[in-house]
C-alpha cells in the first residue's frame, strides 16, 4: 500500500477537491464582451486624450499666470473648501441620525437626503432661488429681518456648492457608521460618559477615515459645480465666478484659456482619485 493513498473500498471524506482551472482560461474574456467593453472604455478615455493632445502646452504658463484664471482658481478653492466645511459641520450629524437612530419616515428622509444626487443642478439652483432669493420662502425674511441678500454672492456660490456636494459627504459618513461597531458607544455611555461624549470621544476616531474621503469627494464635487452656481449665484468675475464657469465663458471668447482651466480641474480630479485609491482598495 502506498503512503498517503486510501485503502481500496474507502471513501475520501477529505471534502470535494477543487477542479485545477488555469489561470489562462479565467483570463481570457469573450469576445462579445470584450468589444463593447473597449468601446466604453476608449469612450471615456479619448476625450480626455483629446483635451491632452489639443492643449496649448507653450503658452500654459501664460494662460495660467493671467489674473482672470488666478482669480476663478483661488474663488474656486476658497468657496469649495467652505462648502466642504458647512457640509461636515451639519452633513456628519445627519448621518449620525440616519446610521444610528430609528424615527418615522427614516427612509423618506434618506431619499431626500440623496435626491440632490440625482437631480438637474440647474433646477437644484432654481430651488435654491425659490427658497433663499429676496423673494423666497426664506430669504424674504432675510432680507427684511437682517438685511442679508444670498443670490448672485459669494455666500451664495458656497450655498449652492454645499446643495450639490453635502449629499457625498453624508452617505460616506453613513456608510462607515454603519460598518462600525456601536458596541463601542454604548460601552463608553455605560461607563458613565454621555452620548455626545461618546459620539466626539468614540465614535469620531472609528469613522474618521470614511469623513475624510466624503469630505475629498465633497470637496471635488464642489469644486466642479456649474449649474446650480450659475443659476443661483450667476457669473460675475471676481465675485461668484468659479472656474467652472470661467471654461464656459473662456471656451466662447478664448478656447486655449478654456483648455487651460480645463487642465487645472482635471489635475485635481486626478488628485482626488489617487487619494481616494488606497481606501477604495482597502474597501475591495
Amino acid at each position: 500500500m502506498t503512503d498517503g493513498a486510501p485503502p481500496p473500498g474507502s471513501v475520501d471524506r477529505g471534502g470535494p477537491r477543487r477542479s485545477a482551472v488555469r489561470p489562462a482560461a479565467r483570463r481570457r474574456a469573450p469576445l462579445p464582451l470584450l468589444v463593447p467593453a473597449l468601446l466604453g472604455l476608449a469612450f471615456l478615455l479619448v476625450p480626455l486624450l483629446a483635451l491632452l493632445l489639443r492643449a496649448p502646452w507653450r503658452s500654459l504658463p501664460e494662460q495660467l499666470t493671467s489674473p482672470e484664471v488666478w482669480e476663478a482658481l483661488r474663488l474656486s478653492l476658497v468657496c469649495a473648501t467652505a462648502a466642504t466645511a458647512l457640509s461636515l459641520i451639519v452633513g456628519v450629524p445627519l448621518a449620525w441620525l440616519l446610521a444610528r437612530t430609528d424615527f418615522r419616515g427614516r427612509g423618506l428622509v434618506r431619499a431626500l437626503v440623496t435626491l440632490p444626487l440625482v437631480l438637474p443642478p440647474v433646477v437644484g439652483g432654481v430651488a435654491l432661488l425659490l427658497a433663499l432669493g429676496r423673494n423666497g420662502v426664506v430669504g424674504q425674511w432675510l432680507d427684511e429681518w437682517f438685511g442679508i441678500t444670498l443670490p448672485f454672492t459669494t455666500t451664495g456660490v458656497i450655498l449652492a456648492e454645499t446643495f450639490v456636494a453635502m449629499p457625498f459627504l453624508v452617505i460616506s459618513v453613513e456608510g462607515t457608521l454603519r460598518a462600525a461597531d456601536p458596541r463601542y458607544e454604548e460601552a463608553a455611555t455605560t461607563l458613565g460618559a454621555s452620548r455626545f461624549t461618546a459620539f466626539r470621544r468614540v465614535t469620531l476616531p472609528l469613522i474618521a477615515p470614511g469623513i475624510a474621503a466624503g469630505s475629498v469627494l465633497a470637496w471635488a464635487r464642489a469644486l466642479g459645480e456649474f449649474g446650480a452656481t450659475i443659476t443661483f449665484a450667476g457669473n460675475f468675475p471676481g465675485r461668484t465666478q468659479t472656474m467652472p464657469l470661467a471654461v464656459y465663458l473662456a471656451l466662447q471668447n478664448d478656447p486655449a484659456a478654456a483648455i487651460a482651466l480645463s487642465l487645472v480641474l482635471l489635475a485635481v480630479s486626478i488628485a482626488v482619485l489617487a487619494g481616494l485609491r488606497d481606501r477604495w482598495m482597502r474597501t475591495a
